[in-house]
């Protein structure tokens, strides 16, 4: 075959000078982060494949990770230190040095510290995640509490309810177990790497319940689905709650002896019946008694939340808490094919060895900080994670109440992650000083004082954990384009002008991830020598029924249907410490109205987008180039509405102008909305304080709303 064909097919050998190399893709959320085959010739990517060998993809890739080339060489790609010389807002920078950018950082940080008010300088975390420890690190060191992250809208509301119960993080044991109840989780879209082993589950006879409010991949699949409405998850929880106990099908031997609460939540569930229930999430009674009979019935049975839908509305701590308790009450909490109570390796993934993350992470006493931004609102936020809660970081800015943040580090944010999205932007605005590390030129970038140039995964070195102990160490396929440089490395550098004592940071990524490693007994050059990676060797099978010899890490010491923590706050801020409900929107006088009739679902997950980051992609962004609300076909009837035509979605904050897109996959009464899109923001339609009391999470699932179809001549 001559060389012109050869580099026609992009075929890897001596004569085309074409390597495959090994890597990750980490656009989207750590636990999945697929292998990549990388075809480089002459420095530059010209394919990428899914790495067959990789342990949890198997040489799979979705639509994201099909995109990593347009992504990495995307003509947003920031290229150098850049200094404003223009308005907030305006795109307007000059290049400078890296020199130059460190100095003025540690001008304006280093005053604040030297003034004695370290805790006026707030550090951010938003995508990529896997700088994560080293930023929460240098934010201890400087001496600030004010860490946070964009777990401050996921995961950390889920990770709480499961400690409010029985004070661990838990994971479903799907390989194993009889019955897998999937709670408005969608792995199709977002967990691609395990769709496989669940679809031979279920081929081998398990048997599979979904509650979600669209009929999605997973939905269509399950034996039930209970599409329940939007921010009624508790209501439903509560009444299968109540078919359980009622039938006697619970564990009697684990209440009595491992729980408390028993007695007064079954007190408070006597009244949730399916037909009460079936009126508040509109799932019919037969099939709530259905699925809890199922459930409680199976000889095993596990729970798969997600990290964001039932914890975006009002009610959502609360709710996933009387998700969780069905675990103990039918005796599936820490046994084989249940819920199992776990510790994370690294990156919030249980890998089944030791590390020192936790110990490298939360460096210093946080109790000697001032408190952390949010601490007066979200005090049951404070008592469960070492993050400050960033909902509050705008009102800190604004209004300088209980003390200002005078200047902000941020890792990839987003300020369209916020509700009242305008508000965040304003802070942004009036800081006094922004410093943004980034990989591309978005709208918040655009708001910063400093920019800093990020470069991608393919351009920079990780230690990466998987879920069961596979680990892998990636090397750089390509040099960082322009002057761009790894998270890390920007740390390491940067503490070295900061007043900060921490030799080990200094040292760069190499010296701090072997620090951490060290009790796992790998280094860095250990499991980088394997290319598509190893199982750990530190790893231990996991141990059942921990709770018989170890008991609970809650303040009882027990399995808790009321929570101790959730009871401190009952007279002050009004919180139950039993998982009572309220309709979402109650707690903050919010409610359906003549006026306001639909329900604004915001975030639904789109299978080739994650947040915005992709938006910007030709490939992924051809498959909605434009903003459309999803709108059901009875709903789009009574309205004259067909897909295309131009609508109006209004609350009583503000309203945005999209395009109505008719489907199936919508639920009738309700608008589902993709965020983040820079034309129709439609965060900027939440109020800012319409949040959980409990874990501060915006309400961004369930919002009162009006739909008006708009002439053609008056949409965007």
């Amino acid at each position: 075959m001559n060389k012109e064909r050869l580099l026609k097919g992009k075929i890897p050998c001596a004569e085309t000078g074409i390597e495959v190399k090994k890597s990750i893709c980490d656009i989207c959320t750590p636990t999945c982060h697929c292998g990549l085959d990388v075809y480089v010739k002459d420095g530059k990517i010209i394919k990428v494949e899914g790495n067959q060998e990789h342990k949890t993809s198997h040489g799979s890739l979705c639509s994201k990770g099909s995109s990593t080339r347009q992504y990495v060489y995307s003509p947003d790609r920031i290229m150098t230190p850049l200094k404003r010389i223009g308005p907030k807002g305006s795109g307007e920078f000059a290049p400078i040095s890296w020199e130059e950018a460190y100095k003025t950082i540690a001008e304006k940080f280093n005053a604040l510290k030297a003034a004695g008010h370290p805790e006026y300088a707030s550090f951010y975390v938003g995508y990529s995640k896997w700088m994560r420890p080293y930023v929460q690190r240098l934010c201890r060191t400087f001496g600030s509490p004010n860490y946070s992250t964009e777990s401050s809208t996921c995961h950390k509301a889920m990770y709480m309810a499961w400690k409010l119960v029985c004070g661990s993080f838990c994971i479903p044991q799907v390989p194993s177990t009889d019955c897998l109840l999937i709670w408005s989780n969608n792995p199709f879209h977002t967990g691609t790497p395990s769709v496989k082993g669940l679809l031979n589950r279920l081929e081998n006879g398990m048997k599979l319940i979904v509650v979600d409010p669209r009929p999605t991949p997973a939905a269509v699949r399950a034996d039930i689905h209970l599409q329940v409405k939007p921010g009624t998850d508790g209501a439903l929880a509560l009444a299968m709650t109540h078919v359980i106990i009622s039938e006697d099908l619970y564990d009697k031997e684990f209440v009595e002896n491992y729980t408390v609460g028993f007695e007064e939540y079954k007190e408070y569930v006597k009244d949730w019946t399916p037909e009460r229930a079936e009126e508040i999430t509109g799932v019919p009674a037969d099939l709530i008694r259905k699925a809890a009979r199922m459930y409680a019935g199976a000889k095993s049975a596990t729970i798969m939340p997600s990290a964001s839908p039932v914890v975006h509305h009002t009610n959502g701590t609360q709710a996933y808490r009387a998700i969780f308790m069905l675990a103990g009450l039918t005796g599936n909490f820490d046994v084989p094919g249940g819920n199992i109570p776990v510790k994370f390796s690294y990156l919030n993934t249980p890998g089944g060895f030791p590390t020192r993350e936790a110990e490298y992470m939360e460096y210093g006493d946080l109790d000697k900080m001032a408190p952390r931004i949010g601490a007066d609102k979200w005090p049951v936020w404070m008592d469960l994670t070492a993050e400050a809660q960033s909902m509050a970081l705008p009102d800190h800015v604004l209004t300088e109440k209980p003390y200002p943040i005078k200047a902000i580090m941020a890792f990839g944010m987003n300020y369209r992650m916020w509700p009242d999205s305008k508000r965040m932007k304003k802070a942004l605005e009036e800081v006094d000083f922004f410093v943004d590390i980034d990989l591309f030129m978005t709208d918040t970038a655009k708001m910063a004082d400093i920019v800093l140039p990020a470069c991608s995964s393919l351009e920079r070195e990780e230690f990466k954990v998987y879920g069961g102990g596979y680990v892998l160490h990636t090397q750089p396929v390509i040099e960082p384009l322009g002057q761009s440089k790894s998270d890390v490395q920007i740390i390491s550098e940067l503490v070295q002008y900061l007043n900060v004592d921490d030799d080990l940071q200094s040292k760069g990524y190499e010296e701090n991830i072997n620090w951490i490693l060290e009790p796992s007994g790998m280094t860095r050059e250990m499991v980088m020598a394997e290319p598509n990676g190893m199982m750990a060797p530190g790893r231990k099978p996991p141990q059942f029924q921990k709770y018989k010899t170890q008991g609970f890490p809650t303040p009882s010491g027990k399995f808790e249907f009321s929570s101790g923590i959730c009871a401190k706050y009952e007279d002050r801020l009004g919180i139950d410490a039993l998982p009572k409900y309220l309709a979402p929107g109650e707690s903050a006088g919010v409610a359906l109205s003549e006026e306001y009739p639909f329900v604004l679902n915001t975030g639904s997950r789109l299978p080739m987008y994650i947040h915005s980051r992709t938006f910007r992609l030709p490939w992924t962004a051809s498959f909605r180039p434009e903003a459309m609300a999803d709108i059901h076909p009875a709903d789009a009837e009574k309205m004259g509405l067909a897909t295309g035509d131009p609508i109006k979605i209004s609350t009583k904050k503000d309203f945005i102008c999209v395009k109505a897109n008719v489907t199936e996959l919508s639920q009738e009464g309700t608008i589902f909305m993709y965020h983040a899109y820079p034309d129709a923001d439609v965060n900027s339609l939440i109020d800012g304080d319409y949040c959980d009391p409990i874990s501060g999470f915006p309400g961004f699932k369930s919002i009162p709303c009006k739909l008006e179809k708009l002439e053609k001549e008056d949409g965007r």
